[in-house]
């Protein structure tokens, strides 16, 4: 409690002198001058950024000139304002005493600071790390040059909490919150360009890629997270009654997370699915694409991406069309008429299939007789493609549609359904008297 008295005792005071200075009238002329100068950078920067065509001035320039350039034309006002009251207040010291002129000179030292801060702070690119790096080191700095940055820790750490043996205090809870938010900015940072640099490493397969890059994320924020604890001072044995807490909440309501994670750990590790092979796992079949800590994405090539759990990976049967290699077998089957040649149709299949652009020429496809049929012969085509990723209906459809074509040419025949053709015969019966046979017609449907 006498902490948090002393700073109200000194911002009293600050408000009591302020109160007093404003009946002064160097006090006004100091507003005045403070006033002038921001006019006088806020024109002159407006001038310049109209004659300064800043992406023809730093064209093959580094990007980290650039953009140092780019901050400094925007915070060209402040600068402006910074040089204009220091020569304001060099020029008051001259003829007065320093008291005289103390609000000059804080006016010139935030204004600096905030002009050092958004120049540093500015080279982040992440929009909530840049406002509260700039946000919370201006407040620092303008606490300190007020001369209360002092009091007001002491005054934040006079309240405290005693939790197994932790004293925490708002003090704590600010230092532990702001740094722990940059440290585990950086740490992405950091392994967002490492994972970049792993990923463009040919002489490595895609699982192992995913793997390093979620073991380097992994070490950096754990090492971030021990670095802001032991910084701001805490203890890690008066973790003792979280980290039960965290084992309790594993061992009943988080299994399922752990299982997860552990699944995508094996996946990436054993490499039995990388990024990008061609799968079926339950009802879904797609191209594997993200490999999450909790989740594979599935692209099913029809606008939608599934996320399934690691663990179905491990749990469920799982087909892989490209695990070895990307060669796959696809098959068609067709039936041909009794009165056609079945050489004919097997060699007319094979043509077919050579036509089509994603079927490959070795190996060779082939077309097998399967059977007999009681209306019709069999047959089953199989040709090999090494892209199943761009799908594998689609160059079905494509064989059919060659197939087709092929048999028509070389003439061979393909039956019809056989509803059909019973349909169409008994419409062509023409009954006599008396008798229950059909007249003879000839059916136009092959035998």
């Amino acid at each position: 409690m006498d902490d948090v008295q002393q700073l109200t005792g000194t911002i009293a005071d600050i408000v009591r002198t302020v109160g007093l200075e404003l009946t002064s009238l160097r006090l006004l002329l100091q507003f005045g001058l403070i006033l002038l100068a921001a006019i006088i950078g806020t024109v002159s920067a407006s001038l310049v950024r109209r004659r300064i065509d800043l992406p023809a001035l730093t064209l093959g320039w580094p990007p980290f000139l650039r953009e140092f350039t780019r901050l400094l034309l925007a915070n060209l006002g402040t600068v402006i304002f910074v040089a204009v009251v220091a020569i304001m207040h060099a020029v008051m010291l001259s003829l007065a005493f320093p008291s005289r002129s103390y609000l000059l000179g804080v006016a010139s030292s935030l204004a600096t600071a905030w002009v050092v801060i958004a120049l540093v702070a500015g080279l982040i690119r992440n929009p909530f790390v840049y406002r509260l790096v700039a946000v919370s080191a201006w407040t620092i700095a303008a606490l300190s040059i007020l001369g209360l940055l002092t009091p007001t820790m002491t005054a934040f750490d006079s309240f405290a909490v005693v939790i197994g043996g932790l004293r925490v205090t708002p003090l704590l809870v600010i230092k532990t919150a702001v740094l722990l938010m940059l440290t585990l900015w950086a740490a992405n940072w950091a392994s967002d360009f490492l994972d970049r640099r792993v990923r463009s490493t040919t002489d490595l397969t895609p699982s192992i890629q995913v793997l390093i890059g979620k073991v380097i994320r992994l070490l950096l924020i754990t090492f971030a997270i021990l670095i802001v604890l032991s910084t701001v001072g805490i203890d890690f044995s008066a973790l003792a009654l979280f980290s039960g807490a965290i084992g309790v909440g594993l061992g009943f309501g988080l299994q399922k997370i752990v299982s997860n994670l552990v699944s995508g750990i094996i996946l990436l590790a054993d490499k039995s699915i990388k990024p990008g092979d061609v799968i079926s796992v339950g009802d879904h079949f797609g191209r594997v694409g993200n490999m999450g800590a909790r989740y594979t994405s599935v692209d099913t090539r029809d606008g939608r991406e599934f996320l399934i759990p690691n663990e179905d990976f491990i749990t469920q049967r799982v087909a892989n069309w490209t695990y070895s290699n990307d060669l796959v077998r696809l098959f068609v089957k067709f039936n041909t008429t009794y009165d056609s040649d079945p050489r004919q149709a097997q060699a007319a299949a094979v043509d077919a299939a050579l036509s089509i652009e994603r079927v490959l020429k070795k190996p060779v496809p082939a077309c097998m007789l399967c059977e007999f049929g009681t209306t019709s012969i069999e047959f089953e085509l199989w040709f090999w493609i090494k892209d199943p990723a761009a799908g594998v209906t689609n160059v079905k459809s494509d064989v059919l549609l060659a197939l087709w074509d092929t048999l028509a040419k070389q003439g061979v025949k393909i039956p019809k359904p056989g509803p059909a053709r019973v349909i169409y015969e008994l419409a062509q019966n023409k009954p006599t008297g008396g008798s229950d046979a059909p007249p003879e017609a000839k059916s136009p449907f092959p035998p």
